[in-house]
């Protein structure tokens, strides 16, 4: 199987789309309020992705919880080992998914 660049190029909020849709699907954290679980993926990827803090990445989007609200939410996590065990095979699944596409 053959692709091409245009085939391959996809835009950062393509991959964002995809990376968010595939860790709602594939893992759970407990939100509760105004902090949706989709927000809290979308903060923590682009926290990670820009290697920036919580805080920072949550006041540059608008109509985000605080960094204080993502961290409330976050210390409700039980067991980080097995939400990143879930997390990284979630991903290698959807890269290997798309390459297959």
């Amino acid at each position: 199987m053959t692709f091409s660049l245009e085939q391959l190029a996809i835009t950062d909020t393509e991959t964002l789309e995809e990376v968010l849709k595939c860790l709602a699907e594939n893992c759970s954290i407990k939100t509760q309020g105004t902090c949706e679980q989709k927000t809290l993926f979308e903060i923590l990827v682009r926290a990670a992705s820009n290697e920036d803090t919580i805080e920072n990445t949550a006041k540059t989007l608008k109509n985000i919880p605080s960094g204080n609200d993502i961290r409330y939410h976050l210390n409700k996590i039980d067991d980080f080992v097995d939400l990143e065990r879930k997390t990284n095979q979630a991903l290698k699944s959807l890269s290997i998914s798309h390459l297959l596409a």
